[in-house]
């Protein structure tokens, strides 16, 4: 079995979400401002990383790395060269690695490949989706901007989300929901539901890609509202089935 911790998932959103920050800014065509919101929010879901892991069970690896990812981000709030980005997400793998072996239970090698696999996926998933409404927010502040940026993280989520579907459906995965051999408590419900979950994040993420190809601004804006839609069904992809398995 492979447990799913809170803190986990937190640092996972944080580095994910601080990569794709830097991913954005590489060629500093985006306002200071875009990078010091998200330093700054991917900082604070790193501290609270770092607050679930000593309250519900501590994995000193994950700890630390939690505590230099706030720290960097948040010294670097301010920071206008965007190369120094990278190195908060690259504090932070290390943390998440050791959580990924730390949460199998039975330490074989094919369950830590696995557990390493969906939190590595998971973490490129949760940033990408989330980095992607959070620009698409960023165009009513600075919409001059290119609309080249918002289709690189459209594109990201459509490269990683067929990843992280795979990922959790490797033995023991969601296909062992699906028919019933782990219980789900719900009569399979949550199984169907997780799978519904799965297929609605990758529509909805090739019908952002189709409306951004419209020229208007209100694409942008259209875009943005189907990501949001998209984090919810993200999350439910990747938390729901961990959860799950985990039981």
């Amino acid at each position: 079995m492979i447990r799913l911790d809170a803190a986990t998932v937190m640092l996972q959103w944080s580095v994910g979400g601080l990569f794709f920050l830097w991913y954005t800014t590489r060629r500093n065509e985006v306002g200071a401002g875009y990078a010091l919101l998200l330093r700054g929010t991917f900082g604070v879901f790193a501290a609270i990383a770092v607050v679930l892991g000593f309250r519900y069970g501590v994995v000193p690896a994950r700890e630390a790395s939690g505590i230099a990812v706030a720290i960097t981000s948040l010294v670097l709030i301010r920071n206008k060269r965007s190369k120094l980005d990278l190195i908060a997400p690259l504090v932070g793998i290390p943390g998440i690695v050791v959580a990924g072996i730390a949460a199998v239970e039975n330490a074989d090698f094919g369950s830590v490949s696995v557990s390493l696999l969906r939190v590595l996926v998971g973490t490129a998933f949760l940033g990408a989706v989330s980095d992607t409404m959070l620009l698409g927010h960023w165009y009513l502040v600075q919409p001059g901007m290119p609309r080249r940026l918002i289709n690189e993280l459209v594109d990201a989520v459509i490269y990683i989300w067929p990843l992280e579907v795979v990922v959790l459906l490797l033995p023991t995965g969601m296909i062992s929901v699906i028919n019933g051999t782990i219980d789900d408590g719900w009569n399979g419900v949550l199984g169907w539901f997780w799978l519904a979950s799965a297929i609605v994040t990758g529509v909805l993420a090739f019908v952002t890609r189709a409306a951004l190809k419209e020229r208007s601004y209100s694409a942008v804006m259209a875009a943005t509202g189907l990501m949001y839609l998209a984090i919810l069904t993200a999350f439910c992809t990747d938390s729901v089935a961990r959860a799950l398995l985990a039981i």
